[in-house]
């Protein structure tokens, strides 16, 4: 079986590529092949996909692909490879569970199917958005931590150490690495989550020193948090990531990949993008040796996965994942609008469905491109997990109905969203309740959905 050593001899002694040439000359080809020689074709009058048949060929196009082209190592500029059969070995041994948290947070991540009558697992936050302060962290984490339906954590990311803007694998950012997981624990403790993991680590921690700084026990980090590490596309690593496997294994804790192949980028349109983020799957269970998989594949114009094309990439790569492995992929959803928007429930609402009905657990959520600062509340993750509750055992054909009728209400609006309030805005800091604005927007939107066959109970998001 493939180990992290092995990863390194074929690092350092695979075939000498340049970048461009990886990219350009043999990844991108070699998906559009693919495309073609299994017919994939993406059908927008079924953003949802129901189609058996369609998800069993993406992932042989997917191993298929892995296997002709390979990884990418950035360092040595060199093509990792692997055979069909260390792929198909790594399949095997696949963790079929993983445990996270502590005391009676302690849960297991278990693979799910199509139609799958098993909630979802939840890992609800902000996917590293970057956050202003202290106190706005320590604000959302509460209010993650408080959410019903939260299995895990993925926090906010520190922008700032005493003034001054983080900037990568400084002193700043061991320093804001370090305060991310002491801010983060503590506030779990005021809520009475104490147990609660954190599975995309720390979002500060984007190089590998500051990981490593930040793993010492004193600062709150456990081995029953789950360990996030980022991949490139297409397919790409460096030393820096598998530095950070390193560390994990280390202390015996779980990885998790996070990977976004760009649609309209090296793979493509739809159909290119969905065969890309099966192989990306299997890319970062053989380099990485991860325990979870946490897909979200984003459209380039967009930046985000609401989009009718993206739904389609969604439903159908997940279910070639569900069907034919027993992965843990948890799929992050993003959305293009900001909070306080219709537009942005009405976003995550259909991401999370597409994922879920699809075999799929669920990470939310990315609000407005998850690039500014303070747009995000947590009433976004709070609702995509009623949704991913809700839609439990759903039909995939019945929520395909929902989906078009939710992008009729945002479809339009992707190429100018309305970037919506600050947290500060639409968020009640001292009661860890939305403002009466957002809470009216809550109960029309609820409204909305349930004559669309989605029904959400009340609860007190609908009251300010």
């Amino acid at each position: 079986m493939v180990q992290v050593l092995d990863v390194m001899e074929k690092a350092l002694e695979g075939l000498p590529m340049g970048e461009n040439d990886y990219q350009l000359r043999r990844y991108a080809p070699k998906v559009q092949e693919k495309v073609r020689e299994y017919k994939i074709e993406f059908d927008p009058d079924n953003p949802i996909s129901a189609d058996n048949t369609l998800a069993d060929d993406l992932f042989d196009a997917g191993l298929e692909l892995l296997v002709d082209v390979g990884a990418y190592c950035l360092d040595s500029s060199r093509v990792i490879s692997f055979t069909e059969s260390e792929v198909r070995e790594a399949l095997r041994s696949a963790p079929s569970e993983v445990f996270f948290g502590e005391g009676r947070d302690r849960k297991a991540l278990k693979p799910r199917k199509v139609e799958d009558r098993s909630p979802p697992w939840c890992l609800l936050g902000a996917a590293g958005g970057p956050v202003s302060s202290d106190e706005s962290f320590l604000t959302l984490m509460e209010g993650f931590a408080e959410i019903p339906q939260t299995d895990s954590i993925t926090t906010p990311a520190i922008t700032r150490v005493s003034g001054m803007r983080v900037r990568p694998a400084s002193p700043l950012e061991l320093y804001a690495t370090m305060r991310n997981a002491v801010l983060g624990r503590e506030a779990c403790n005021r809520v009475g989550r104490e147990g609660k993991p954190f599975m995309n680590t720390l979002a500060t921690a984007e190089s590998d020193v500051s990981l490593a700084a930040a793993v010492h026990p004193r600062f709150g980090l456990r081995s029953s948090d789950g360990f996030m590490i980022a991949s490139m596309d297409p397919m790409k690593v460096d030393f820096a990531r598998l530095n950070k496997a390193v560390i994990a294994h280390s202390i015996g804790a779980p990885i998790g990949m996070d990977f976004s192949p760009l649609l309209g980028g090296y793979s493509g349109g739809p159909e290119g993008t969905a065969i890309g983020t099966v192989a990306t799957h299997l890319m970062g269970m053989l380099t990485l040796q991860t325990s979870y998989l946490v897909p979200f594949p984003l459209h380039l114009r967009y930046v985000s996965n609401s989009s009718r094309e993206m739904l389609w990439v969604i439903s159908s790569m997940g279910q070639a994942i569900s069907r034919n492995t027993s992965l843990l992929s948890v799929s992050l959803n993003y959305t293009a609008a900001g909070p306080c928007t219709p537009m942005c429930l009405y976003e995550t609402s259909a991401s999370v469905m597409a994922a879920v009905v699809s075999g799929l657990s669920m990470e939310s959520v990315g609000v407005a491109t998850n690039k500014y600062e303070d747009r995000v509340t947590p009433v976004e993750p709070r609702i995509s997990a009623e949704v991913g509750h809700a839609v439990v055992g759903l039909k995939r054909t019945d929520a395909n109905e929902i989906a078009k009728s939710l992008l009729k209400k945002y479809e339009g609006k992707l190429g100018s969203p309305p970037l919506g309030k600050p947290m500060q805005e639409c968020w009640n800091l001292a009661r860890r309740r939305p403002s009466k604005e957002y809470s009216t927007l809550i109960k029309r939107y609820k409204k909305e959905v349930a004559v669309m066959g989605l029904e959400l109970e009340p609860s007190e998001l609908d009251m300010p």
